[in-house]
């Protein structure tokens, strides 16, 4: 094997080696470095790495340590930021479903009860394509990060569809639900889509010819939530039945039943390690899961309503949820520990989301605002101007565009003011 070139990862942050094989195939390697701060050593750091990859020459240490220093100074760059509202868009004459951006948040979507998904440039405003041929309500929409070149929708008339992002040919339908499709995901390699339906199974699709690879039998209830694994070979469903599930992608078999709530689930979520998942309940609390034996590790409870949306930071170490009694609580995975309350909001909030970084958290809810808050709870700024609740919203990947959509048919594109540093 032959190292080509060492790849930054920012959100979780990491180093990416490129290698070519003997026989001429091109492979990567993560190294996650979730634990990098000013603190970190890091002579020490290279050297240990090198231990573990001797794909690394010696000549290669000096750019291995480069790289490792601009991650810090990435992660622990301070600066105050306030966001602005850039653009408000009439996006759809009928409302809003989601939005939701690319990797690179210069294209961002919206689907409609118009049985339209839109493409928009997020730094115009302005709509590139509309995803025409569904016949009914487009209600979940996805593209294939990190790629950012397909958009699959999900549609109350049982299909999906697999889209170009630029030109926005259909390439695929996905045929073969007998109710409603919910909730859709690629996996992280593009290669293949999951669709969660009202017929209560969830099915997995080949990206590239549109045939059904395995349907996922065994909830009892509607599945509503489904959520793959970083490294796609796993997807958790969560169903009306009050249970969620971990299957192989491979096989198509169930791993685990995660059967512990007593209401039904709302939301799913692996961590990025892949060591967890959690799910979020309407019987006020969100679980912890052990994925290697499927058992419940930690109960968080404290919400006094249904917990409407959850959202682990990008390393795995914080989990936020947000509920109907229109707060919001972070807890510390590895203890369970309410570590700050998310207080202001007068309704209910159904959207929550970290930023990349980890350390700013967004928050939709039914009193037509977003809040954004600091990791330790804090509100830095409130989002005013929809008309209507906010269901939607969602950060770009450097943290510094925001969107917001709701039912009042509009999404709003708020940019990053930066504001000096304050002096202690």
């Amino acid at each position: 094997m032959k190292l080509k070139r060492f790849l930054l990862r920012y959100y979780p942050p990491g180093i990416i080696l490129e290698y070519i094989r003997s026989n001429g195939e091109q492979e990567t390697k993560s190294i996650d470095l979730l634990n990098l701060s000013n603190d970190t050593d890091v002579d020490q750091l290279v050297e240990e790495i090198v231990m573990e990859e001797p794909i690394i020459s010696e000549n290669r240490k000096p750019q291995l340590a480069a790289l490792i220093r601009k991650l810090i100074d990435k992660i622990e760059s301070k600066k105050e930021q306030q966001f602005e509202l850039f653009k408000t868009l009439k996006a759809h004459m009928l409302p809003l479903t989601n939005c939701a951006f690319n990797k690179n948040g210069d294209k961002f979507i919206t689907g409609s009860y118009d049985r339209t998904c839109k493409v928009w440039d997020t730094f115009t405003g302005e709509e590139i394509v509309s995803l025409e041929g569904h016949k009914n309500v487009v209600y979940c929409i996805a593209f294939n990060n990190p790629f950012g070149d397909r958009v699959v929708t999900g549609s109350f008339d049982k299909t999906a569809k697999i889209w170009d992002a630029n030109s926005g040919k259909c390439l695929q339908t996905l045929v073969g639900h007998n109710y409603e499709i919910v909730c859709t995901s690629f996996d992280p390699h593009s290669l293949i889509v999951a669709t969660g339906s009202m017929d209560k199974t969830a099915r997995l699709w080949d990206v590239e010819t549109g045939k059904q690879i395995a349907r996922l039998d065994g909830h009892e209830g509607e599945i509503v939530s489904l959520h793959f694994n970083s490294d796609g070979d796993k997807l958790l469903t969560g169903s009306f039945d009050k249970t969620a599930m971990i299957w192989d992608v491979r096989s198509g078999e169930c791993i685990h039943m995660l059967d512990e709530h007593t209401g039904e689930i709302s939301s799913t979520q692996f961590e990025f390690t892949g060591d967890y998942c959690a799910t979020g309940s309407i019987d006020k609390t969100c679980k912890i899961w052990d994925i290697k034996t499927g058992k419940c590790i930690e109960t968080l409870r404290g919400h006094k309503d249904e917990v409407q949306d959850i959202c682990f930071n990008s390393t795995g170490t914080r989990l936020v949820t947000v509920s109907a009694d229109a707060t919001g609580r972070v807890y510390n995975v590895h203890t369970g520990e309410c570590i700050a309350q998310l207080l202001g909001h007068k309704g209910e909030i159904s959207k929550v989301q970290f930023n990349p970084s980890g350390n700013k958290i967004i928050t939709a809810s039914a009193d037509n605002t977003a809040r954004i808050f600091s990791e330790t709870g804090e509100c830095l700024q409130v989002l005013e101007g929809h008309t209507d609740e906010i269901f939607s919203c969602s950060f770009n990947y450097e943290g510094d565009i925001i969107i917001t959509g709701s039912k009042d048919n509009t999404c709003k594109i708020w940019k990053e003011v930066n504001l000096p540093v304050k002096k202690k």
